[in-house]
């Protein structure tokens, strides 16, 4: 009866009863899950520092790695520059004894009862000394004498008609040539030989 009399009394004034729910007082609109909170000012500082120690750390480590390739570039340029310039010098030193042996053998020569036979060995030994430092520094002759013509490490001075030797074949040596760890150095001037002119007509 209590109920009743209090929904006519609210149609009488002209207000709208209000139900309460049973399920308690609803959330206000500004409320927020406390999981849903955004970080403090003093949160976000502590991060922006970090953020800031950690880039001034990787900048560091950027400029000595920038100057750690500096340095070894400009050592490597310093040992290209010594190497340009003293690449030579094994070679050198291997030369000197040669020189020594022809200068040696020259004043033995201009002397007074000079004896050829013994200037004659002093050259062969000089010769010989020559020829080991060459091979030291992989230095070898090119003497085609009796081989089938190569373009590529002979060059043909002239041609010669020879019977006893097949055509295209280098039939003597004008100056030997030379390779510097099998690279040509100087190619062996050659005189090529070619058939004769009786063989030539039997070809024909």
């Amino acid at each position: 009866m209590e109920k009743e009399q209090e929904s006519v009394e609210a149609l009488d004034t002209g207000e709208e009863p209000v139900a309460q729910s049973e399920a308690g007082p609803e959330l206000e609109p500004d409320a927020v899950p406390e999981t849903e909170k955004k970080p403090s000012k003093e949160e976000l500082r502590l991060l922006l520092e970090d953020a800031r120690s950690k880039a001034d750390e990787h900048w560091d480590q950027l400029v000595r790695a920038r100057a750690e390739i500096d340095n070894l570039n400009k050592r490597h340029q310093r040992d290209l520059e010594k190497a340009h310039k003293f690449s030579l010098e094994s070679f050198v030193n291997a030369l000197i004894p040669v020189r020594d042996s022809m200068e040696l053998g020259l004043e033995a020569a201009r002397g007074e009862g000079a004896d050829l036979d013994k200037f004659h060995e002093g050259a062969e030994l000089t010769l010989k000394l020559l020829s080991d430092v060459m091979t030291k520094f992989e230095v070898e002759q090119v003497d085609p004498t009796g081989e089938p013509f190569n373009p590529e490490l002979h060059q043909a001075m002239s041609v010669q008609a020879r019977e006893d030797l097949p055509p295209n074949t280098v039939a003597a040596v004008v100056q030997k040539g030379y390779t510097l760890n099998g690279r040509l150095v100087r190619p062996a001037m050659v005189i090529v030989s070619q058939a004769t002119s009786g063989k030539l007509d039997e070809k024909a």
